[in-house]
C-alpha cells in the first residue's frame, strides 16, 4: 500500500499538511516525511476516515430531512427572559404570553424562591465537585431530602440530578430476575429506560386499562419475590390520570408493589399539591419526582419511599453513586418552594381554577379538548403539519405553545399542548382562549 496515496485519500484537503501535488510530498526516510506522517497519524486518530465521516454526515441528514418533510423537526426557540407567565423570544420586541412551561405554581421566577437561591449560592458555593457519598453531602441536602420525604408522608427520601435519573436508577437496583414488574403502554421514556436496564420479567398493559393488568397480573409472575406495577401518575401528552385507586385495589389483590412517577402532580395536584395518591385517596409504595417543574423548575429528581428502599438506592443507585450532588442554588430554591406548600394551597386552588376556566372555554367553542381536570391541555389536531402551523400562527399572536407529534406522541395524535399556571391571569387565559378560536377559524379546526 502506498501510504502517501492513503493519506491523500484519508485527509480532507484543509488539513495544513497536505500538500498539492503528490510530486511535492516529502520523501521517505527525511525529516519531512517523518513530521507529516506523524501529524496525519494524528489526524486520522483524532478525526477517523473522512470517508466514514461523509457516510455518517449523508445518513444524519437524510433522517434529518424526512423529518422536516414529515412536519416533524424541532425547531428551539431562543427565550432571553426569566421563565414565567410571559417571556420574551429572541427576534421578537413584544413580550408573549407563555402556555408551553411546566411552570404550573409560576415560581421559576418568584423573588423570594430566586432570593433563596442566592442565599444558599453565597452559604455553600456554586457546586460540590463530588458525588454525595465522597465530599458531596451539605446539610442543606440531608435538609431537603426530609423535607421530601415529610411532605410525601414517607420515612426517607434521596436525590438525584433530574428525575429521568432517578427512574434510570431505582429500577435495577430493586429488581431483579427474581422480580415481574408492569408498566402502563405510554409510561414516560424515562421509566421505559428504567425498566430496561433492569432484569426483571417485564410485561406491559394497555394504557389505564385495569382488565388488561388484572389478566395479566393472574397470569404473570405469582411465584416472583416482588411484582412491582409502575405507572405515571399524569400522563404528560395526554394530561389523563393514572386509576390510582383501582390500581391499589388490584395491588392489594395480587400482593404487588405500585409505584408512580409524579412529575406532572407533586405540588399542585390534588387539594394540597400532593399528587395523584392525593386525589385519588389512596397510598402508594413509591414515589419518584422532579424539582424541576411545579417545584422551583429548576433541576433535580427524588425517590422518596421507606428507609431501606432510600438506603439501599444510596448504596446502589447508579445515576446516585456517579452523578455530582445537586447544587446548593438548586436545593435552596427547591427547599424554599416546600416551605410555601407546607403553609398554604392558596397556589394549587388558583392551578384548579385557572384550569378550569381555560377547559370550559375551549370545550364551549368546539375544540376537542384531551385529558382530565388537569393543567395539562392537549388541543387535539391528528396531523402533524397542522400543530406546527397552528403553533406558529399563535404565536404571531403573542401566545407561545407548541405542536407536538410523532415520535413524542403516535403517528395521527398531533397536538398542541397548553399548560396551564398559577402563574396566569383570568385574562391570560381568556386570551389565549381567545386567540385559539382565531387561528381555530382560519384553520378550519372548528366550524
Amino acid at each position: 500500500l502506498d501510504f502517501r496515496r492513503m493519506a491523500f485519500a484519508t485527509i480532507p484537503r484543509r488539513a495544513s499538511f497536505v500538500a498539492a501535488d503528490l510530486s511535492i510530498f516529502p520523501h521517505r526516510g527525511t525529516s519531512a516525511f517523518r513530521n507529516h506522517t506523524r501529524e496525519i497519524k494524528l489526524y486520522i486518530k483524532r478525526y477517523g476516515s473522512t470517508a466514514v465521516q461523509q457516510r455518517m454526515r449523508e445518513v444524519l441528514q437524510q433522517d434529518l430531512d424526512e423529518r422536516k418533510q414529515s412536519g416533524t423537526y424541532k425547531v428551539e426557540r431562543i427565550i432571553n427572559s426569566k421563565q414565567s407567565s410571559k417571556i420574551t423570544v429572541q427576534g421578537r420586541d413584544k413580550p408573549l404570553l407563555n402556555f408551553c412551561a411546566n411552570n404550573y405554581l409560576g415560581l421559576s421566577s418568584d423573588p423570594t424562591v430566586i432570593q433563596a437561591g442566592i442565599d444558599a449560592l453565597q452559604s455553600y458555593g456554586a457546586g460540590m465537585s463530588s458525588v454525595r457519598f465522597i465530599c458531596g453531602t451539605q446539610t442543606i441536602h440531608r435538609e431537603l431530602e426530609e423535607k421530601i420525604a415529610h411532605f410525601h408522608g414517607r420515612e426517607a427520601a434521596i436525590l438525584y440530578p433530574s428525575c429521568f435519573d432517578a427512574n434510570g436508577g431505582l429500577f435495577e437496583a430493586l429488581l431483579s430476575d427474581q422480580d415481574a414488574i408492569f408498566s402502563d403502554q405510554l409510561n414516560h421514556a424515562s421509566i421505559i429506560d428504567g425498566i430496561r436496564l433492569c432484569k426483571a420479567e417485564k410485561h406491559r398493559y394497555k394504557h389505564r386499562d385495569m382488565a388488561d393488568l388484572e389478566r395479566l397480573l393472574i397470569d404473570h409472575g405469582k411465584d416472583k419475590r416482588f411484582r412491582l406495577i409502575a405507572t405515571d401518575g399524569v400522563f404528560s401528552m395526554d394530561g389523563n390520570i393514572a386509576p390510582l385507586r383501582e390500581i391499589t385495589e388490584l395491588a392489594d389483590q395480587h400482593d404487588c408493589l405500585v409505584f408512580v412517577d409524579e412529575c406532572h402532580a407533586t405540588g399542585f395536584f390534588g387539594s394540597t399539591g400532593r399528587g395523584t395518591e392525593e386525589y385519588a385517596g389512596v397510598k402508594v409504595n413509591i414515589i419518584n419526582s422532579t424539582l424541576g417543574k411545579a417545584l422551583g423548575g429548576a433541576a433535580g429528581g427524588y425517590t422518596t419511599g421507606s428507609k431501606e428502599l432510600i438506603d439501599l438506592l444510596r448504596q446502589k443507585s447508579r445515576p446516585y453513586l456517579f452523578s455530582n450532588s445537586l447544587p446548593p442554588a438548586v436545593v435552596g430554591c427547591a427547599s424554599r418552594v416546600f416551605d410555601m406548600l407546607t403553609g398554604s394551597s392558596e397556589l394549587c386552588e388558583k392551578v384548579a381554577n385557572n384550569t378550569r376556566r381555560f377547559r370550559d372555554a375551549m370545550k364551549a367553542r368546539g375544540f376537542q379538548i384531551a385529558g382530565d381536570e388537569h393543567p395539562i391541555c392537549p388541543i387535539m389536531l391528528g396531523d402533524a403539519r397542522l400543530a406546527t402551523e397552528f403553533a406558529d400562527r399563535m404565536l404571531e399572536l403573542g401566545i407561545y405553545v407548541i405542536g407536538f407529534s410523532f415520535p413524542v406522541v403516535p403517528r395521527g395524535t398531533a397536538r398542541v399542548r397548553v399548560q396551564i399556571s398559577a402563574g396566569h391571569s383570568e385574562n391570560d387565559i381568556d386570551t389565549a382562549v381567545e386567540a385559539f378560536y382565531k387561528i381555530g377559524k382560519e384553520l378550519q379546526v372548528i366550524s
